[in-house]
């Protein structure tokens, strides 16, 4: 065999090869196809190969080639809706408008449809949902079954026996029907217990019978849809408007910086208030009805595993999205005044914190106590022996001094006089000093998750089908971490690490400082008082801890208390904190650039924020920031 022919039979076996998909399958026994099935052509019309035989040829010359169809993405048949069952069993039927009653924004109309000679009506708030009903009643006419007693069952009935089995009544429960829908995942609190008596009544379309649904009816064979989005694709704002129609939503505010805004709405449901926020109205609309959603119907539509809020244990104040979603607004709006509508020069920022304060039930009467950014340390060479530096200027770490000064001026006001006890937030302990009066609670806010063990393992948002935590056991996890000097990430604490010395840090060893993760963890067990004010106070913990972005549950919950469960004998007063972990409905925007070299403060009471040098630890001039070690003993000395 020449050169030649080696090619040719080459070319051959590749065009066999492209063509199969489309062509069929080449000869089982090896040989060169003939003429007529499809043999090779060269452009010379010789035995040289590079072009697929046309398939056909047309009066003109010119050559048709078959076109390669698409192949449907695999996946189970969608179940029809009692429209389309209608149709198939009765094409070509007329739908008839009746009436058309109610206002104009929550009109209810009356559609009707003629089959086999009888009339079947149905209304709802739109002409669709009016042919839907009318649809259902029609089929009921069609549902036969093999004998008195399985239909009985399925109408939720026993038997008696002067039972009427000759009834034409159409008196089928209306949840018989739901399978000519998209279904529901059948362990959803939708069907169960969301009115808190094991029913669910509604004025819309997605209503269920009083009675419960038989055992046969939700064992049908039907697909299980994903749980987010809504199996039916609708939203949030959709699924409400027809478990309620004639809702109306108020806009509240608009805050945010220009490239990323925050818009507030809010609705009334069934007398309670519900509010979201989001990038556009129209998100926030919806924020706003999936949250009620969640609280008037026990439907909840984001079941991400890592975005689902880690519940506090003791007495529930708040809601916890409603909450976390209160806090954040409060804070961000708190920094947009200050910053002249984040127009000033010190607004840009990567990491924004705060701490807000309730008094009780009611997230309105909240108030923002302080407000920080930051992202970086002070370089070695700064750093004070006599306190008037700022070591560590992560916002989240500044928020927690600037709640010092806060309590240290409230315990203050309670030792100024009878009439400023009352206003102060604190009172005296039946064992001796003082402590927080009851349901003051403090709430701090981050905009993303706190570096070291909590941010190293979710850089980012959770995904639906992510599992919660691929690796949760490995040797990583749940370990000390420390800031890098000058710059901003955390490495591991090394177990065969020098001990740090003040004279080494001088003469250029490494400056180590413990990473946010690390001192929120100690804070969860010795408060957030601080070691001055234990003199005096009993300890304060923080009651939530709510993330703008980043997220994840499983791994904030485990950098802030799981990792140090085992801690026990502590003294009296002091315990491991638990509180609420959650995110926000709409996860902040990642900030883009580069992080500034500056943090900002504010505390309550003050008249504008504090610039700081984080490299140096004091501001601009060169004075030490009102949150030094030295101010704060002032304070207490005071």
């Amino acid at each position: 065999m020449d050169v030649e022919d080696e090619e040719n039979m080459s070319s051959s076996s590749t065009d066999v090869k492209e063509n199969c998909g489309m062509d069929g399958a080449p000869p089982k026994d090896g040989s060169a196809p003939g003429p007529g099935e499809g043999a090779p052509l060269s452009n010379g019309g010789g035995g040289g190969a590079g072009r697929k035989r046309a398939l056909d040829e047309s009066s003109n010359g010119h050559s048709k080639f078959r076109l390669k169809k698409r192949r449907r993405a695999p996946g189970p048949a969608l179940p029809k809706n009692a429209l389309m069952q209608l149709n198939e069993i009765k094409p070509g039927l007329q739908y008839t408008l009746l009436s058309q009653t109610g206002p104009v924004h929550a009109p209810l109309f009356v559609m009707s449809v003629e089959v086999n000679g009888q009339v079947f009506e149905g209304s709802g708030p739109t002409k669709k949902k009016a042919k839907l009903h009318a649809a259902e009643k029609a089929l009921r006419s069609f549902v036969q079954f093999p004998n008195a007693s399985e239909a009985h069952l399925a109408m939720g009935r026993s038997l008696s026996a002067n039972a009427d089995f000759t009834s034409d009544q159409a008196d089928f429960p209306d949840a018989l029907f739901n399978g000519f829908e998209t279904p529901d995942r059948p362990d959803m609190p939708f069907y169960l217990g969301a009115n808190g008596d094991d029913s669910f009544s509604s004025s819309g379309d997605l209503s269920l019978a009083a009675s419960p649904m038989p055992a046969s009816l939700a064992q049908l064979p039907l697909p299980v849809p994903p749980p987010f989005p809504p199996p039916s694709g609708k939203n949030p704002v959709m699924i409400l408007n027809e478990l309620r129609p004639g809702l109306k939503y108020d806009f509240l505010s608009e805050s945010g910086e220009s490239h990323a805004k925050n818009f507030v709405l809010s609705v009334v449901v069934d007398g309670q208030f519900f509010e979201g926020s989001g990038r556009s109205k129209k998100l926030a609309k919806a924020r706003a009805a999936q949250s009620a959603l969640a609280t008037v119907f026990n439907l909840r539509l984001d079941q991400t595993p890592s975005r689902q809020p880690v519940p506090s244990e003791g007495l529930q104040l708040h809601s916890p999205q409603v909450l976390a979603d209160a806090v954040a607004r409060l804070v961000l709006e708190k920094f947009g005044d200050l910053t002249d509508n984040f127009a000033a020069p010190h607004a840009r920022r990567k990491v924004l914190a705060g701490i807000v304060m309730t008094t009780g039930t009611d997230v309105k009467d909240a108030k923002v106590i302080s407000v920080s950014t930051g992202t970086k340390c002070i370089n070695g060479e700064y750093m004070s022996d006599r306190g008037l530096a700022l070591n560590d200027c992560h916002a989240e770490i500044i928020s927690r001094r600037s709640l010092l000064r806060f309590l240290y001026t409230q315990l203050e006001l309670y030792l100024n006089s009878k009439d400023d006890q009352k206003r102060s937030i604190f009172e005296k302990s039946e064992r001796g000093g003082f402590k927080l009066k009851e349901n003051v609670r403090f709430h701090l806010y981050i905009s993303t998750s706190p570096c070291g063990d909590a941010r190293i393992f979710s850089p980012h948002e959770p995904v639906l089908e992510e599992p919660a935590d691929r690796h949760p056991n490995r040797k990583a996890r749940g370990q000390l971490r420390t800031k890098i000097e000058s710059g901003e990430g955390t490495i591991p604490v090394r177990s065969n690490a020098s001990i740090q010395t003040w004279d080494g840090v001088l003469q250029g060893e490494r400056l180590l400082t413990m990473s946010c993760s690390d001192k929120m963890a100690r804070w969860n067990v010795v408060g957030v008082q601080g070691s001055l004010l234990s003199v005096f106070v009993e300890p304060i913990y923080f009651s939530s801890i709510i993330l703008g972005s980043l997220y994840h549950g499983d791994h904030l919950s485990r950098a802030m208390y799981q990792r140090i469960s085992n801690i026990e004998d502590l003294p009296a007063l002091y315990t491991l904190n638990k509180p609420l972990l959650s995110g926000i409905s709409n996860a902040e925007a990642r900030q883009p650039g580069k992080a500034p070299n500056f943090s900002v403060n504010w505390t309550v009471g003050d008249s504008a924020i504090e610039v700081i040098n984080a490299t140096t630890g004091k501001d601009e001039l060169g004075r030490a920031s009102r949150l030094c070690s030295l101010q704060l003993t002032a304070l207490q000395d005071h």
